[in-house]
């Protein structure tokens, strides 16, 4: 599946694009990769509807693990 893209323009601190650009290529990516994690990692951390994936499955395997726990506490 091809994900369409769209360019534009924008400007950043040099030295920030700079560290940006080394760990694309210590990574081996493309520096848009790293620019489209860092967005999209933006936008989850500040949607506030929206609870972030990796917080409600660390909740989930907490519930299973200590259920008997909380339940007593809840008391």
């Amino acid at each position: 599946m091809t994900v369409m893209r769209e360019k534009f323009s924008s400007q950043a601190d040099p030295k920030l694009l700079a560290k940006v650009r080394e760990v694309a290529e210590k990574e081996g990516r493309q520096f848009q990769s790293i620019l489209e994690e860092a967005l999209q990692e933006y936008l989850d951390r500040n949607q506030t509807l929206k609870p972030r994936a990796h917080i409600m499955e660390t909740l989930g395997v907490s519930m299973m693990e200590f259920d008997e726990l909380y339940k007593n506490l809840a008391k």
